[in-house]
């Protein structure tokens, strides 16, 4: 794979165990793709774990999602800051003033942030029973909006919705992109998936893969096959 086409991909850490995530992440060292560290692996690693993976040259997002009252979002990010993390997210269902104030605290210290509109595992027919009209696309342009309004970088959506997006919010948007899987893998808990260069073709900046590659025999392959 092509190094600029590596440095679009975002590999998802979800791994439950700090040294068989080190390992993977070790597999993919001198790629240029980036590494996702997600809520579980937090939970259990912390914000040392983020700075070692900074130290074997990853740029490293950290998805918390957070989504609280904007005080308390604020004060969170105020501790995030300080870690080797270069971006980071909010749920744009917390609100315009949570994410503006997250927004400040973290250009201010020259960190990248996204809103995650709606999660990839939902489907458009389930928009009813969690109190939401309109259809799945209505939803994410109206976050994206928000999001755009309220300072941030970009946002966090599955690749059926990309299109509408980089129409609604231009080329500078950051449209960060999971639910990616490639034509040889299964499905998997994502319900708008995308291959690849699917997803690149609608116009995502970054895309977002996880156990197609770190659940490989062969990281390193898995990661060269994406685009097959």
């Amino acid at each position: 794979m092509e190094r600029s086409l590596a440095e679009k991909v975002i590999i998802a850490l979800d791994f439950d165990s700090p040294e068989a995530a080190l390992k993977a992440a070790g597999s993919l060292r001198g790629t240029g793709c980036q590494i996702k560290v997600g809520l579980e692996l937090y939970t259990r690693a912390g914000l040392d774990f983020v700075n070692r993976l900074t130290e074997m040259d990853f740029k490293v997002f950290l998805d918390l999602k957070l989504h609280d009252i904007p005080t308390t979002v604020e004060k969170t990010f105020r501790l995030l800051i300080n870690s080797e993390a270069h971006m980071f997210d909010v749920h744009c269902l917390g609100g315009l003033e949570m994410m503006a104030r997250a927004a400040d605290l973290c250009h201010g210290a020259g960190k990248k942030l996204l809103g995650v509109t709606m999660l990839t595992s939902i489907a458009g027919s389930e928009m009813g029973s969690i109190g939401l009209s309109g259809t799945m696309t209505d939803q994410v342009l109206r976050l994206a909006c928000l999001a755009r309004r309220a300072g941030l970088d970009g946002v966090v959506a599955s690749p059926r919705e990309v299109s509408a997006l980089r129409a609604e919010c231009g080329e500078e948007f950051l449209i960060v992109t999971p639910g990616i899987r490639p034509t040889w893998s299964e499905a998997n808990d994502q319900a708008r998936a995308a291959t690849p260069a699917e997803a690149l073709r609608a116009g995502s900046s970054f895309l977002v893969v996880g156990r197609p590659v770190t659940q490989a025999e062969d990281p390193l392959s898995a990661l060269e096959r994406l685009w097959d």
